[in-house]
């Protein structure tokens, strides 16, 4: 690991202001954002990254904690430890996803230190993009050597030029949940739906998986109200039983009303550069008669599209049952 200064904004103004004030070496990146510290300091340790400073976000009051908004809905502060979320109790029916996503995360001593923002903004986990001596194209090279070399962790969906996975399983649920980011930059503060604040390797920066620019902070996530009567699941399946990455997982909200799927809301994890949205699925889910049928054709149509790689193909049936198995579990398939 290389040397490196610790910043201590108060504000998150100035935060952003030491984001690209910061001047080091022209070797070395200017400044990082230090969360909770779980990703971006194994990256350092593996000597991926070398920033001349880390600006630390704990110092900044009023970034940690969640609640609910007067509407009903949910405002979650990026450095919001997954702990807490795991430990709410109150986070139970449409937000349910939610809290099973956080408590799924690593183990409890990282769930005690990892950040909401952090686990959204952690970069991949592709055994080629984290050896440091593999120039592959994450970093700046012009080869994904997972595309012909080993890749059973790899994507199935929305792959090439690179075919990483997004390894965070807060995303999924919190784009279920139709969730807001909030960032924050010079200009002052944007909103976007967290859908779009993720980028496939085809869009923009081969360098980067979110459209955060150097000099901006993800500083909260506002979550509207849930139709009443929503119900949701999130559903993880992965090598060993604790302290792993998803092979494949599932988020998904619906609601029923009367014998019909009023809403339907289905992202998966594990499969694609993003956390990808089984629309085609969602589409089929729309106003339809629950039942036993359903949850098959349902199943089917969240594989669509899909493209494994040579040593992946796995996570096709793996997708299907993790999907029918959410969707019966939250009552499409008829009485629960």
């Amino acid at each position: 690991m290389r040397s490196f200064r610790i910043l201590t904004p108060r504000d998150v103004a100035t935060a952003v202001d030491q984001l690209p004030a910061t001047r080091g070496p022209a070797t070395r990146e200017d400044a990082r954002v230090l969360a909770g510290g779980q990703d971006i300091l194994t990256e350092l340790k593996h000597d991926l990254i070398a920033p001349e400073a880390l600006v630390d976000l704990s110092s900044i009051a009023g970034l940690e904690g969640h609640e609910r908004t007067p509407d009903g809905g949910l405002r979650i502060g990026a450095m919001t430890r997954l702990v807490d979320l795991e430990r709410d109790a109150s986070l139970a029916g449409a937000f349910a996803v939610l809290r099973e996503a956080a408590a799924s995360v690593a183990s409890p001593q990282i769930r005690t230190q990892a950040t909401v923002g952090g686990n959204l903004c952690q970069r991949p986990r592709c055994a080629y993009y984290r050896h440091s001596h593999a120039p592959c194209i994450k970093k700046g090279g012009s080869e994904c050597f997972a595309a012909t070399g080993h890749n059973k962790y790899n994507a199935i969906f929305g792959g090439g030029p690179s075919y990483i996975v997004h390894p965070s399983d807060l995303a999924p649920a919190l784009v279920a949940l139709n969730a807001e980011a909030v960032v924050v930059g010079p200009r002052g503060e944007r909103r976007m739906p967290l859908e779009n604040f993720f980028t496939l390797p085809s869009e923009g920066s081969i360098l980067r998986e979110n459209v955060l620019g150097k000099n901006e902070v993800l500083s909260e996530l506002i979550v509207p109200k849930p139709a009443d009567g929503t119900v949701s699941t999130y559903l993880k399946f992965r090598e060993r039983e604790s302290y792993d990455f998803a092979l494949v997982a599932v988020a998904c909200t619906l609601r029923i009303d009367g014998s019909k799927l009023a809403s339907a809301s289905l992202v998966l994890g594990g499969v694609a550069p993003i956390p990808w949205r089984a629309t085609r699925a969602e589409v089929l889910l729309a106003n339809a008669e629950v039942g036993v049928d359903l949850v098959r054709r349902a199943a089917q149509a969240s594989i669509e599209g899909a493209a494994p790689l040579s040593e992946n193909g796995y996570k096709l049936p793996l997708t299907r049952n993790l999907v029918w198995k959410a969707l019966t579990a939250l009552g499409a398939g008829g009485a629960r």
